[in-house]
């Protein structure tokens, strides 16, 4: 049940699409805190608007021309192969303008804002042909690191799974893998993988071990920390079973994991499937839901190895209508208010369950099948 009363024991799709809406167009006040992440919480907004089949919605024009805005350009080619990344800021809040003389105070463009900027615009069906995708793939180069893994700006910040993924996504939806070196970033991954067959986000990593947000009173995501910055990064891709995730779709996107991999043999893959599979199984707890997060990313990892049939569907159905907001939207926990991120994973993990009415899920680029197909 929710704080005001029994959930339903349907999926109220009306109520929904209701609550994204509301959502995409005046976000409550208690989520001025993340307004660093206003591109991400976009991204929530509408790729969950087009998996409960209401895109029509959106303002198209209107929504391609602020993400556009967001996007840092380069003078020239010098400026291009200075180290900088030149891909999307959070929000406007993150963007400044250039100096009198034409420099960049700071470009704050960030690889998981960049995700999310790319898969709006795929989402909606923007051409990706006058995308300046070339300053994008040719500046992320200078975010690989040497032992494969990606930081997401070039300023300087922690490199681990999370990046790596956001890199594989971005050159998947460009069309363009020069944006990285894939057997690098396979390297990494497969060095990620931990004994017990999931993925930490870095190697010699707990697996999936990432607990670096809290629910407040009002259902919102904060730091543990207080309520200091907090990347879209973290908003976006953090969580039980994240890094695993992470680690399954990059090698998915990347072309690294073979169709129907569950029936080769062991010795014919470089991951540990059968640890994998087994690890990720037991992240269905007795309830129906996955640990840490309802279904957040571990029933992906399962789709992606096409062993989604092994989990207890009706389980997780009742786990999911129990955190189902009689308001629309669902909340992390049943008894907790709704927020747009435990919301859009509630979508997914209903898109995936083939919900009525629900349009499937893409997986491994976190948005829906029809939008990733353009283009491919």
């Amino acid at each position: 049940m929710d704080s005001e009363g029994i959930s339903p024991p349907f999926f109220e799709r009306e109520k929904h699409v209701v609550f994204l809406q509301m959502m995409n167009q005046l976000l409550p006040s208690d989520y001025q805190v993340q307004e660093i992440n206003r591109l991400t919480l976009a991204y929530f907004a509408i790729s969950g608007l087009h998996i409960l089949g209401a895109l029509d919605q959106v303002d198209k024009e209107e929504v391609s021309s602020w993400v556009l805005s967001l996007q840092a350009h380069p003078r020239n080619d010098a400026e291009l192969n200075s180290g900088q990344f030149f891909g999307f800021h959070g929000s406007r809040s993150s963007q400044f303008p250039r100096d009198d003389n034409g420099a960049l105070i700071h470009n704050g463009s960030h690889l998981a804002s960049t995700y999310c900027a790319l898969a709006i615009l795929k989402i909606i069906g923007y051409n990706f042909s006058c995308i300046n995708s070339k300053s994008i793939l040719t500046s992320m180069r200078h975010l690989q690191q040497s032992d494969g893994s990606f930081m997401p700006t070039h300023v300087g910040a922690e490199a681990d799974l999370r990046f790596v993924f956001c890199a594989a996504a971005i050159c998947s939806m460009l069309e363009n893998w020069s944006g990285m070196d894939k057997e690098k970033a396979k390297e990494y991954i497969l060095n990620c993988q931990s004994y017990d067959g999931g993925f930490g986000l870095i190697p010699g990593s707990e697996s999936h071990e990432v607990r670096l947000l809290k629910v407040s009173p009002q259902g919102l995501l904060q730091p543990l920390f207080g309520r200091e910055f907090l990347s879209p990064s973290l908003l976006s891709l953090v969580g039980t079973g994240g890094a695993t995730y992470c680690a399954v779709a990059s090698l998915q996107l990347m072309g690294f994991i073979e169709d129907d991999i569950l029936s080769k043999s062991s010795s014919s893959s470089f991951i540990n499937v059968q640890l994998l599979l087994d690890w990720s199984l037991q992240r269905q707890a007795a309830d129906g839901g996955f640990q840490g997060r309802a279904n957040k990313k571990v029933g992906g990892v399962l789709r992606i190895l096409g062993a989604y049939k092994f989990i207890d569907e009706k389980a997780l159905r009742r786990f999911l209508l129990t955190c189902q907001s009689r308001y629309g939207g669902f909340s992390k926990f049943p008894g907790h208010l709704p927020d747009i991120y435990h919301s859009y994973y509630g979508f997914s993990a209903f898109s995936m369950l083939e919900e009525p009415g629900l349009i499937p899920i893409c997986v491994e680029l976190g948005i829906a099948d029809i939008a990733a197909a353009i283009g491919h």
